[in-house]
């Protein structure tokens, strides 16, 4: 008898496990061209291109952190409902930043005064990981931790009106916690990959690849 009580045990977790199965909605390895679906808010052509390792931008002066929004090159694709089901969107990115707040942010995007982002970021001489939120252009940083990672990976949960960000080394098993907030909703949800406060005058490029959307239903 306690065999067969195990039995349906184990059928019922089996059961639970494949109604959370997660399913992949999209994704970009970036090789060769963009996928379908993208488009460029502030597009400056010469200034990106996607090679054999990925989705490379330039990163050049402009700022998407308060009410400047004059960042070039900001990549959007619209996001699944997070209401109806958990939003997993990730992305590996590696950059090597030399200037005060240069960064490479993957970003809950609803427009250019309403997000969050999350993303490897120079802060006073340091490399950090860096999460803020920013609702009618008014910012509040989430998390500022140091790193060692020139490339990361970068991921957001994002279930009803909570979103969390997370992130981990490309050889690390466990992703570490950022921070959690609520989304600052203004329309419908978006993607973003976003690159600027780069030094004015010297050529540096951020890659992005592995870009993944994936849904759970709950």
């Amino acid at each position: 008898m306690k065999r067969i009580i195990l039995s349906v045990a184990g059928l019922a977790a089996l059961a639970f496990t494949v109604v959370r199965a997660q399913e992949l909605v999209f994704e970009d390895n970036f090789r060769g061209k963009l996928a379908e679906g993208w488009t460029w808010v502030r597009e400056d052509p010469t200034a990106w291109r996607v090679t054999d390792r990925g989705l490379e931008i330039r990163l050049q002066p402009g700022n998407m952190w308060g009410p400047a929004n004059n960042a070039k090159n900001v990549l959007v694709r619209p996001a699944p409902d997070p209401t109806e089901a958990e939003i997993e969107v990730s992305v590996t990115v590696s950059n090597r930043p030399s200037g005060q707040y240069e960064q490479a942010d993957l970003v809950w995007y609803y427009d250019d005064s309403h997000m969050v982002k999350i993303g490897q970021e120079q802060v006073d001489g340091k490399l950090c990981l860096v999460m803020g939120r920013e609702e009618a252009d008014k910012t509040r940083t989430l998390a500022i931790i140091p790193i060692d990672a020139l490339t990361l990976q970068l991921r957001f949960l994002v279930s009803g009106q909570k979103l969390r960000g997370q992130f981990r080394a490309t050889d690390a098993d466990s992703w570490r916690e950022a921070g959690t907030c609520a989304v600052p909703a203004r329309g419908a949800p978006k993607v973003s990959l976003q690159v600027y406060q780069g030094p004015p005058g010297v050529e540096r490029w951020a890659r992005f690849s592995d870009f993944r959307i994936r849904r759970t239903r709950r």
